[in-house]
């Protein structure tokens, strides 16, 4: 097999798509291969490479079950448990503090 189409950055033919561009149709790869590339050049510096693949070949997302929907709210609420007091903060905690803000900072909380 040989190597794989490269397009310029905006001319692309039809019929090919990136994955967002998929995913926004309501369409995914589907497990198909790479088709072709698209590349965009800058300076200095190597260009920005995208996949594009086959818009026939693609298939519908696959629908959220109920079951899916339980392990993505469970997913989101274990990375909005503090692991220090257990609480849930609000907001997914950053990996850079590793902790709800009050416990990355305690000397700032102030008293009123």
């Amino acid at each position: 097999m040989g190597a794989l189409p490269v397009f310029r950055w905006r001319l692309a033919p039809d019929g090919y798509a990136t994955r967002r561009q998929l995913r926004a149709r309501g369409l995914r790869p589907g497990g198909q291969a790479v088709a072709a590339q698209l590349e965009r050049p800058r300076r200095r510096r190597p260009p920005l490479v995208a996949h594009l693949y086959r818009v026939d070949l693609a298939m519908p997302v696959r629908p959220m079950t109920p079951g899916r929907w339980r392990a993505h709210a469970a997913m989101m609420r274990a990375r909005r448990t503090c692991p220090s007091c257990r609480r849930d903060a609000g907001y997914v905690i950053p990996a850079s503090l590793g902790t709800c803000a009050p416990c990355a900072y305690p000397d700032d909380q102030r008293t009123a």
